[in-house]
């Protein structure tokens, strides 16, 4: 019905007219330029927050690698300095004549003249 009023219907060419057709066109593309540019906008946007999250992600995994590890190095650390103490004690014990007597004695079943050793094992 409504392309039959259509035909009926004769346009006039004025100025007015034009100038109008020529302003709801000029609208019409800015607004089409401006869907285009926020789509656009909108993807780059998109893709750079993904690199960002993804970049976030990874590091706080390396960070977590990282802590773990250095709490696994700091348990190792910890055991070499309390292995590096024992290490000296025995080095000073080593020193003392009395304390190498008395390892001689045990492990190797030496004795002083007229001393007699009784090894006796314990269950």
């Amino acid at each position: 019905m409504s392309a039959i009023k259509d035909e009926k219907v004769t346009k006039l060419n004025s100025d007015y007219i034009t100038e109008q057709e020529l302003k709801k066109k000029n609208v019409h593309s800015r607004r089409v330029g401006l869907v285009r540019r926020l789509t656009v906008f909108g993807i780059l946007a998109l893709v750079v927050s993904i690199a960002m999250i993804s970049t976030i992600i990874t590091q706080a995994s390396t960070i977590e690698d990282k802590k773990l590890e250095e709490e696994k190095l700091e348990q190792q650390l910890t055991k070499l300095e309390t292995k590096q103490k024992q290490l000296e004690d025995e080095i000073v014990k080593l020193n003392d004549e009395e304390y190498i007597k008395k390892i001689a004695r045990r492990d190797y079943f030496l004795s002083e003249e007229g001393e007699i050793i009784f090894n006796i094992k314990n269950d």
